[in-house]
């Protein structure tokens, strides 16, 4: 370890590589509220978040697992279940009365068609203006499952895809803000 008057420990999370401090900065300093998609081996969370100096406010959350109340018996990973997730997190965000967010991804690479912007996709067509590029979307065949049903060779997954997207859709509509599950 360097030592002497001028050598400055950085923070612990980034010296661990959990934080882009500069990054992270910028999106703060825009004002709005920030989409974290966090994906991992076996689930997606997403959550709208909202800066405060003390503290940052989880305004509304969504995480995969909560996909199988609505019926969902696929994998929690994939490019469907990523985008029910973000559908399902933007539709309590609406609710929550939040109409305009920012898409941060942390330390996650770029990846066109990837399950973070499926589950961008998903916020997006729930009603929130996120700034996007079209493009780097999944398509559509990919967000309902195609790939997965032809491997397989069970078309199943597509339709039930279907269902429980107008389940996420018709069971939002029924939920006020004050019954809405998500501060956190």
């Amino acid at each position: 370890m360097a030592k002497g008057s001028k050598y400055v420990v950085q923070y612990r999370r980034k010296r661990n590589g959990k934080t882009d401090y500069k990054k992270r900065l910028g999106i703060l300093k825009s004002g709005s509220h920030r989409l974290v998609i966090r994906p991992s081996n076996k689930h997606i969370i997403a959550q709208i978040i909202e800066y405060k100096e003390d503290g940052d406010i989880i305004m509304a959350s969504a995480h995969s697992t909560e996909l199988k109340k609505f019926g969902w018996t696929f994998s929690t990973s994939n490019t469907p279940a990523a985008y029910l997730t973000g559908l399902l997190c933007g539709l309590r965000g609406c609710s929550n009365g939040i109409k305009d967010a920012i898409l941060d991804i942390g330390l996650n690479p770029s990846i066109k068609g990837s399950r973070i912007y499926a589950a961008l996709k998903g916020a997006v067509d729930s009603g929130i203006k996120i700034p996007h590029e079209s493009a780097i979307f999944p398509d559509e065949s990919r967000i309902k499952g195609e790939q997965i049903a032809n491997y397989r060779n069970k078309k199943e997954i597509t339709e039930k895809f279907d269902e429980i997207k107008e389940s996420i859709m018709k069971d939002s509509k029924t939920k006020t803000p004050e019954n809405v599950s998500g501060r956190g």
